[in-house]
C-alpha cells in the first residue's frame, strides 16, 4: 500500500501509536552538529546555503547560554594520511577529502561563535556517539536532554538523533535549526524522526523551554 499525502501519512502513522511526544527533560544540552565551513560552504563538495540554519542557532545558543545550559560543537576530522581513519566512508563519498585536519573543513562557520567554556567533539562518521566519549560527558553531567542543530538532517543529525534515543537521553531536533543539501532528504528524515526516534521540535517552544528552566549552580 502506498501512503500519498502528508497527512495521510500522518494519520496512518499516528493510529499505530507513533509520534507520541517525548517531551523537554529537566537538564538539557545543546550540540551543534558539523556546522563547520566544510558543510556550511555551499562551493564545497559537501556544503549547502545553511544561513537560515545558522541564524536559528544563534538565536537558540543565546537562550541556552542565559541558563548555563552546556553546548557541544561537533566536527568531522581526519587526521591520518590517506584518510585511513575515515575506513570505507572515504570510498561511499568522496567529500571526506575535504574535512582532514591540516584543512579548515572541520572549523566552525565564523557566523557562529563558540564560547571558551564549549565542548568541542571530533567524529570520524555519522553520528556524534559512534566512537566519541559523549555518553560520559552527558551522563556525568547529568544530561537528560539533547537539543539539535546542524547538518545533515539525513546524515549526522539523523544519525546522532537515532543513536541519542537508543542512549536513552531526550532528542530533541530544532526544525529551524537543521538543513540539508537535499529537500526531499531533510523533509523525510524529519518526518521519520518525529514519527519513531526524537521530537521534532520549534525555536520558539525551545527557546520557551529553557526560558523555565533554572540557572545551574
Amino acid at each position: 500500500m502506498t501512503i500519498a499525502t502528508q497527512e495521510t501519512q500522518e494519520a496512518f502513522f499516528a493510529e499505530r501509536g507513533f509520534g507520541v511526544k517525548i517531551g523537554f527533560g529537566k537538564r538539557p544540552a545543546v550540540i551543534v552538529i558539523d556546522l563547520t565551513l566544510g558543510f556550511t560552504d555551499p562551493a564545497r563538495p559537501l556544503g549547502s546555503d545553511l544561513g537560515s540554519q545558522i541564524d536559528a542557532t544563534n538565536v537558540l545558543l543565546q537562550a541556552a547560554r542565559k541558563k548555563d545550559v552546556p553546548v557541544i560543537w561537533s566536527a568531522v576530522r581526519y587526521d591520518e594520511e590517506g584518510l585511513a581513519d575515515a575506513g570505507i566512508w572515504a570510498i561511499k563519498q568522496k567529500g571526506s577529502a575535504s574535512l582532514t585536519a591540516d584543512g579548515d573543513g572541520h572549523l566552525v562557520d565564523p557566523r557562529l561563535d563558540p564560547q571558551p567554556q564549549d565542548q568541542r567533539l571530533f567524529k570520524k562518521y555519522a553520528s556524534c556517539f559512534f566512537g566519541t566519549d559523549l555518553v560520559p560527558r552527558l551522563a556525568s553531567a547529568g544530561i537528560d536532554t539533547l537539543i539539535m542543530v546542524g547538518t545533515s538532517t539525513s546524515g549526522c543529525v539523523r544519525a546522532t538523533a537515532v543513536d541519542c534515543c537508543q542512549y536513552g537521553f531526550r532528542p530533541m531536533v530544532l526544525r529551524e535549526g537543521v538543513g540539508d543539501r537535499s529537500a526531499p532528504a531533510h523533509d523525510q528524515a524529519l518526518f521519520d524522526l518525529h514519527q519513531k526516534y526524537a521530537d521534532v521540535v520549534s525555536l520558539d517552544e525551545t527557546v520557551a523551554y529553557l526560558d523555565t528552566l533554572e540557572v545551574a549552580v
